[in-house]
């Protein structure tokens, strides 16, 4: 293996791109997707119908199951918890619920993600929330279950919920982009 991956990881997959960088003790099974420029921290675990895009940080403590997509530059903080499975029941077989992360969403440390769903482009969502449902784009999420409690610019600028930021600027979505 390249020095790029830590000597006590266990990388089984191929398909990583140039540039990214695997830690100590995390798992990447044979079939996953990683593409270029990711940081996959330690004590992570990456199984194998995974796509991760370019640019994206997975932070320690993330487990990254069968179904779930991810484009380029997103942030997983850490101990972020996706799940796959609707109604989990020990050793039946389950529906694969499929999970869409949009690019340059971002995601705090110790939320959860609930199967099944999608989170917009460039959306944000706060340490510690619980997302059981689809989020917009530009939006952002907080609390258990997660609650819409602003906007955010591409640019990662927090924006109020009648879309101003600190400085009283007004911003509109425009075919699908949120412009000052």
């Amino acid at each position: 293996m390249e020095n790029r991956f830590h000597k006590l990881s266990d990388v089984q997959s191929t398909n990583i791109g140039m540039g990214t960088r695997v830690w100590q003790f995390a798992i990447i099974l044979k079939d996953a997707k990683i593409g270029m420029n990711c940081n996959i921290c330690a004590h992570t675990f990456i199984e194998n119908d995974v796509v991760i895009g370019d640019n994206v940080t997975v932070k320690c403590g993330v487990y990254i199951w069968d179904g779930i997509q991810i484009e380029n530059n997103v942030q997983l903080g850490p101990n972020v918890t996706f799940t796959n499975d609707k109604y989990p029941r020990a050793k039946k077989a389950f529906e694969l619920k499929r999970t869409l992360i949009k690019e340059n969403a971002s995601i705090g440390a110790g939320a959860v993600i609930l199967c099944g769903i999608e989170i917009g482009e460039n959306a944000m969502i706060g340490a510690g929330a619980v997302v059981t449902k689809d989020i917009p784009p530009y939006t952002l999420w907080v609390g258990n279950p997660a609650k819409h409690k602003g906007f955010v610019t591409k640019e990662g600028v927090v924006l109020s919920l009648d879309k101003r930021d600190k400085d009283g600027n007004q911003y509109k979505i425009i075919n699908g982009e949120l412009v000052r």
